[in-house]
């Protein structure tokens, strides 16, 4: 399924903010791209700053519009508040599970190793990154040596990122463990979760 490839720094820039993870080059250039830049300090309306709100969040998840607007839909359906709600289904998608236990050093590379069958839950190969984990759910690496050699060394480079504490890590055996289901409190958005429901609500 299609991604973006594209410069992801100049993404960065355009939304001010880290969207893929750090990069020396946005801390020199904090601002948006273009010539005008460094000088553009447009005001924005209610509906352009709903829809920087949504592109930051679908960008940092690394999902399609379409995809996207899905998750957002299946929140409407569910009793509670539709923006923690979409919050959860992102945070418990397979491929963000995988990133957070630091199995894959971003989310991007977390899904290709789903994908590419280097990841089991309960034991059963699941190449589905959008696969929904369970309290209770254990996600392993395969017990081969690609699949352990690739989990170990970004392990490694991802030693600066603290597991979520719904999580449960055993670095040793590879395994991660749904201890429960995430909370708001667990979750830190990279966007105003609220603005994205009501731009989808228009």
């Amino acid at each position: 399924m299609a991604r973006y490839t594209g410069p992801r720094v100049r993404i960065s820039r355009r939304f001010g903010i880290a969207i893929f993870g750090s990069s020396k080059y946005l801390e020199r250039r904090q601002y948006p791209p273009g010539m005008h830049g460094p000088r553009m300090r447009r005001k924005t309306s209610e509906y352009a700053q709903g829809l920087m709100e949504k592109q930051k969040m679908r960008y940092y998840y690394g999902l399609l519009e379409k995809q996207f607007r899905n998750i957002y839909k299946t929140a409407t359906r569910r009793r509670g508040v539709t923006g923690t709600i979409m919050l959860e289904i992102l945070e418990t998608r397979l491929d963000n599970v995988v990133y957070q236990l630091g199995f894959g050093q971003t989310r991007a590379q977390a899904r290709q190793m789903v994908v590419h069958g280097h990841i089991l839950v309960n034991g059963r190969k699941v190449t589905i990154p959008s696969y929904a984990v369970k309290m209770g759910d254990t996600v392993d690496v395969r017990d081969k040596v690609v699949s352990r050699q690739l989990a170990s060394r970004n392990m490694e480079l991802s030693t600066n990122r603290i597991v979520p504490a719904w999580l449960g890590l055993n670095k040793d055996s590879f395994r991660g463990t749904i201890m429960r289901m995430p909370t708001r409190e667990d979750i830190q958005p990279i966007a105003n979760d609220q603005a994205v429901v009501e731009f989808y609500s228009r």
